[in-house]
């Protein structure tokens, strides 16, 4: 797949559906649709796009609030070894604790 990002790679090879809501993108509305990481490790890029799904920009924002609130709970489970360093949400659950003082 050459130096294809990972989306235009998860863009061929899936259907332009939202894996969660089920809205279909076309056209200019494509850049709505995003890819997931299964595993929140953006380093997981297996070629076959088993470690991806394509969600909606609002999917994709519920999914990663879902896993902060479960991180903050203590319910995420981590390999220590193939964590992700990408902290792309940083800060957001500290955050969240202050306002809910």
């Amino acid at each position: 797949m050459g130096n294809e990002s990972y989306r235009e790679q998860a863009l061929k090879l899936f259907p332009w559906v939202c894996g969660r809501c089920g809205r279909d993108f076309s056209g200019k509305q494509l850049k709505e649709l995003t890819v997931h990481h299964k595993d929140h490790n953006h380093a997981n890029n297996p070629p076959d796009g088993s470690n991806w799904e394509l969600l909606c920009i609002y999917c994709h924002d519920n999914e990663h609030q879902r896993y902060l609130e479960a991180d903050a709970h203590g319910d995420v489970k981590r390999d220590e070894a193939g964590g992700s360093t990408f902290k792309g949400l940083a800060g957001l659950a500290e955050l969240l604790k202050k306002e809910g003082k």
